[in-house]
């Protein structure tokens, strides 16, 4: 039996679905449905193009490892990375305000084509896709645009169970 989730940008009133991977990324994709609801602020990529994400503290027992990674993301990928305390440039964690937490999960999506996840600073940064966005892609994609366009202060991604 498939498993759904809404993921919302809450400000704009915008949500698309997707569907688990639980073929593909069974440890992921049980990682986080058991922790669901999940978001916080969204950022939208400087490096990986077409990519909005919300970094959330860790909130596996176990963290899934890699299964089913990318580098090259496509539209309606939804990505779970997960980053140790040292792999982040100090600015950042604190810009973000996780500069306590001893890692951080970044949970992302991909609205858009021609993505490359590639760090200038450390290099590939292969991310597990986890779920697929099934439906209403291309007004999330819109309201992604705009948080590229106009800015994402005020606005939260969220990641919930759609039962």
């Amino acid at each position: 039996m498939p498993r759904y989730m809404t993921i919302s940008l809450e400000k704009r009133g915008v949500s698309c679905v997707a569907e688990l991977l639980d073929k593909d990324a069974p440890r992921t994709c049980e990682a986080v449905w058991a922790a669901l609801p999940q978001g916080g602020d969204v950022y939208h990529a400087k490096y990986a193009r077409n990519e909005v994400y919300a970094m959330v503290p860790r909130f596996a027992a176990e963290e899934p490892g890699q299964e089913n990674p990318t580098v090259t993301p496509i539209p309606g990928d939804v990505v779970y990375f997960s980053f140790p305390g040292g792999m982040l440039d100090r600015r950042f964690k604190e810009e973000k305000g996780i500069d306590a937490l001893p890692g951080v999960i970044d949970l992302a999506i991909f609205y858009g084509r021609n993505n490359l996840l590639l760090n200038g600073d450390i290099g590939w940064v292969p991310g597990n896709v986890y779920a697929t966005i099934v439906d209403g892609l291309a007004p999330m994609a819109e309201a992604c645009n705009d948080v590229w366009r106009s800015g994402g202060v005020g606005e939260r991604l969220v990641y919930r169970c759609l039962e």
